[in-house]
């Protein structure tokens, strides 16, 4: 009979069901045990959600470490990249004015002449890295303009917090002195100002985050070395720091050349000060202008109508350090 395993001839194969086989008794099925439910996913490691997460929970400990210690409120800018400055005069200038830089790319079999001879012993003095590197590897990194076979990396800036100013100010022996840039883009203005305030015993200096020049090489090769000595503080909102330093105590006076106030009439060595200096062409914004307590204007005594950003800057902190000299 079919099926029949018991038939003369039939044959029973090892491991088929038939028959009496040990198996389990349900016995795996008892320690089988679920995972529990899902987590969520800030809590899963490789979910996006949990590293924005773990983002958010560092930021907020930095901005907590910061409001500690003042020294941690200094910052390279933000989103900002090392600036590569190329061409044997501008890289000799930055390394002369103390910029301070990581790297100098010396390109390899170049003709070597006293600039690139000085630029290579101040790096060297400096403890700056000197990279030989194939003048193709130049080329990418200028993108097209002209390197002569130097190039020198400068990390993007440490700028200061504005709250780091007034700290500075309250324990110095002189009366509080700080100078603000109002949309001032050329950074060679940034540098000469910046190399003004701490020629006439400033405090330090304010720039916007945003539309206005940052301490770039260029600015720092203007400063003539200033810069390493004197905070430069960015502002978010420019109007709001403003008005913070006049909840802090200080005169806040704005250069334009249609100001209420003349220079020689104002007093000046009296308070503590910020001197608040607008754009080349526009001069000061209509927000910040109407934040200032008084607005100035330089005396002409010919047909100019008026200065340039960083002399006019220069101009008013020199009459300032005279006042104050002599009362």
């Amino acid at each position: 009979m079919a099926g029949n395993s018991q038939r003369r001839g039939a044959l029973r194969k090892d491991g088929t069901k038939k028959g009496m086989v040990v198996g389990s008794g349900g016995q795996r099925r008892k320690q089988l045990q679920g995972k529990g439910p899902t987590p969520p996913k800030e809590e899963r490691p490789y979910h996006p959600a949990a590293r924005r997460a773990k983002l958010a929970a560092k930021s907020a400990e930095n901005r907590g470490r910061g409001k500690v210690a003042g020294n941690t409120r200094r910052k390279a800018g933000d989103g900002e990249t090392p600036e590569t400055v190329l061409g044997r005069n501008p890289v000799v200038e930055c390394l002369r004015a103390g910029v301070p830089a990581t790297a100098l790319q010396v390109a390899i079999g170049m003709g070597a002449d006293e600039r690139v001879a000085e630029a290579v012993q101040l790096a060297a003095d400096a403890g700056i890295s000197i990279l030989e590197v194939q003048r193709g590897e130049l080329d990418r990194m200028a993108g097209g303009a002209l390197h002569q076979g130097l190039a020198l990396t400068v990390p993007p800036y440490a700028y200061a917090h504005p709250d780091e100013l007034l700290e500075i100010a309250s324990e110095s022996r002189s009366r509080g002195l700080i100078v603000a840039l109002d949309g001032v883009t050329d950074p060679r203005n940034l540098g000469a100002v910046v190399r003004s305030v701490g020629a006439f015993g400033g405090h330090g200096v304010v720039v916007p985050q945003r539309r206005a020049a940052g301490m770039t090489a260029v600015a720092w090769r203007t400063s003539a070395g200033v810069a390493a000595r004197l905070p430069v503080a960015r502002a978010t909102n420019l109007t709001r720091t403003l008005q913070e330093f006049a909840q802090a105590g200080y005169m806040i006076a704005g250069l334009d050349a249609e100001g209420t106030v003349s220079l020689d009439e104002f007093d000046m060595a009296r308070d503590p000060l910020v001197i608040v200096i607008g754009s080349e062409g526009k001069g000061l914004s209509r927000l910040v202008k109407q934040t200032c307590d008084v607005t100035l204007s330089i005396p002409m005594a010919g047909p100019v109508e008026s200065l340039n950003a960083s002399v006019a800057g220069g101009v008013v902190l020199a009459e300032v350090a005279r006042r104050r000299r002599m009362g």
